[in-house]
């Protein structure tokens, strides 16, 4: 990918790469014989989703960190606010799913979880370390897929951080909580898709009266896109990943979730030299999970989906071109960021997508606390930034590079 600039380009499309085209085709057929071969049911159609995910995630430069910076920054917000509209449109089939689901023979569940000081923290750490990484959840491994080597630091870090954060969490969890509350439960999934439909519309007219207020008209075109042929509006971006979200509710009988996955992937590697994971007490019921083999956690697969499909997609656009060339402080920023919103992602029920998306679209209250928590790291370090530097640093998905 790469910087956005205010006018059209007029350099020539790049070619297709199609080395890297055959390179992505190879990963996603590996991953579709790994799934097939596991046997589980659920297991092919999560690559199929993550490669989906992948493709649109990096189409539509959908980054959440991008859409927050731009928003909280520059208070343009047309990307944030299609967040909301990638939320709103799920819930429209979530929240009859949750109620109903099993009257049609779907067996499916939402991320409905208390919360509480941990969670608080958590959100807030997350939040921290979308802006020093550029990067959140998903964020990181479109981007890494796309070619980002910047986020392969971000996303080790993310791993470690992650699996760290599971041996402290009984400690976390004894802190006060608010309980669980779901709106699907208490009220019906009708009043609930009302409650939320209303709050959502409130925040985005928020969000357009504050646009409005600075530039006196909002943004008509996506000037911060990446310049190259076939990228896709936010708009297209957010119903391309709506359709990713029922997928998975309806095929994986759950919302969508990235960081399980990473804890999971730092206690392997630390069962594997040794260290005693199974001791803990997060991984006392999830030691079947650590020795089954990777291509088993539908998680996983739609993790290394989403990798695969975004190096197709930056492969289509012949936009695929790693760079080793990164400051310190490039690789300071990437891998604090990582562990902070690792760290942070464990306390707070998940990322972006786990604990904001999933847990609105589940009809979850911690959904929304997640959010305002989240979004206060994320601009109390924007604001230190500018304090120290006298400038913001750091960069989104929507660039890929040092701002």
């Amino acid at each position: 990918m790469v910087p956005a600039h205010d006018t059209p380009s007029t350099e020539p499309a790049p070619e297709p790469q199609w080395a890297v085209i055959g390179v992505g085709l190879l990963v996603m057929l590996f991953l579709g014989l790994s799934a097939l071969r596991v046997g589980e049911n659920a297991t092919f159609p999560a690559v199929l989703i993550g490669i989906a995910a992948g493709v649109s995630l990096y189409k539509a430069s959908f980054g959440f960190t991008g859409g927050w910076r731009l928003a909280v920054e520059e208070q343009r917000t047309r990307r944030f606010r299609a967040q909301l509209a990638l939320i709103l449109l799920v819930c429209v089939i979530s929240f009859p799913l949750l109620e109903h689901g099993s009257h049609i023979g779907l067996s499916t569940g939402g991320f409905v979880f208390p919360f509480g000081i941990s969670a608080a923290i958590g959100a807030f750490l997350f939040g921290i370390g979308m802006r020093m990484a550029g990067g959140c959840g998903s964020g990181t491994l479109f981007t890494l897929g796309g070619g980002s080597m910047r986020m392969l630091v971000t996303l080790g870090s993310f791993v470690a951080g992650s699996v760290v954060a599971t041996a402290h969490l009984p400690l976390w969890r004894e802190l006060p909580a608010l309980p669980a509350f779901s709106l699907v439960s208490a009220f019906g999934a009708g009043w609930a898709l009302f409650l939320t439909a209303l709050t959502l519309g409130v925040v985005a007219l928020i969000a357009i009266g504050i646009e409005k207020h600075r530039y006196g008209e909002l943004e008509t075109s996506d000037t911060h896109a990446p310049q190259q042929t076939g990228v896709w509006s936010p708009e297209r971006g957010a119903m391309a990943l709506a359709l990713t979200c029922i997928a998975t509710f309806m095929f994986l009988g759950r919302p969508w979730g990235i960081t399980s996955g990473f804890s999971l992937w730092g206690a392997k590697v630390l069962h594997a030299v040794g260290i005693p994971v199974e001791n803990w007490p997060y991984w006392e019921d999830r030691m079947a999970a650590v020795h089954a083999p990777l291509f088993a956690d539908t998680t996983s697969l739609m993790n290394l989906g989403i990798m695969g499909g975004a190096l197709m997609a930056a492969g289509h656009a012949g936009r695929f071109r790693p760079t080793l060339n990164l400051s310190q402080t490039d690789l300071m920023l990437a891998a604090a960021g990582g562990m902070f919103m690792g760290y942070g992602a464990r306390l707070a029920y998940g990322c972006n997508i786990g604990a904001y998306i999933g847990g609105i679209t589940s009809g979850s209250l911690h959904g929304w606390l997640w959010l305002v928590c989240a979004l206060t790291g994320f601009w109390v370090v924007s604001r230190a930034s500018t304090f120290v530097y006298g400038r913001r640093v750091g960069c989104d998905e929507a660039t890929s590079n040092p701002r």
